[in-house]
């Protein structure tokens, strides 16, 4: 990370920064995070984790990041996954099996609509 001596500096960095998001929401990149803590894992998070990155590969749909993270603390609704489509809020499936999961790949990131009999309200 750039050093901060002033605020021009400040300025610039911030500038170069929503420069970045901008881009990022223009190409409509997508992001696909996956609850990964060891309650998910138990419900079946891996099993989602790899319907997802396996349609991604055959289908070769660009444009996708996978991701993993902990516990979100909801372990009642688990398996979870997040997905965020450029600017668009943040959307949170509960209970989501591999069948839903490429549902969510298919239907919410390709498609553009949210799959509401899953969706978790937050």
């Amino acid at each position: 990370m750039p050093t901060v001596k002033s605020l021009e500096d400040l300025k610039r960095i911030r500038e170069e920064a929503l420069q970045k998001r901008q881009v990022k929401a223009a190409s409509g990149e997508a992001n696909i995070v996956v609850a990964m803590g060891t309650c998910g894992i138990a419900a079946g998070a891996r099993e989602a984790m790899k319907a997802i990155l396996n349609l991604i590969e055959t289908e070769n749909i660009p444009g996708i990041i996978v991701t993993q993270t902990g516990c979100i603390g909801l372990c009642e609704r688990e398996p979870i996954v997040q997905v965020q489509v450029g600017e668009q809020p943040k959307v949170t499936y509960g209970k989501v099996t591999p069948e839903i999961a490429r549902r969510i790949v298919k239907e919410h990131v390709v498609e553009g609509k949210i799959i509401e009999d899953h969706v978790i309200p937050m």
